[in-house]
């Protein structure tokens, strides 16, 4: 399933899909500047959130691009960034 815009509810969709959320951790409130770290998110739920997103949104994301994107904000801008808008071939 290809998709117009990643969103920040997809996001939190697929960390509680993929990786669970810490209980003492509140995904609803205002997270996108949170660090994932700080969300309790290690290297290894990204690996799987990044997974999820590219068989989801038919996307390829690069090893640098789940590294690099150290906040929910720099992640769906990254993945937005790779998607191939809607009628391009």
């Amino acid at each position: 399933m290809s998709a117009h815009e990643f969103t920040v509810d997809d996001l939190k969709r697929i960390l509680r899909e993929g990786a669970g959320a810490d209980e003492s951790v509140d995904l609803d409130g205002d997270i996108l500047d949170i660090d994932f770290e700080s969300l309790g998110y290690e290297s290894l739920a990204m690996l799987e959130t990044g997974s999820r997103i590219e068989r989801e949104f038919d996307v390829t994301l690069d090893d640098d691009t789940l590294t690099d994107a150290k906040t929910p904000r720099a992640l769906i801008e990254a993945v937005n960034g790779a998607l191939v808008p809607s009628g391009v071939v």
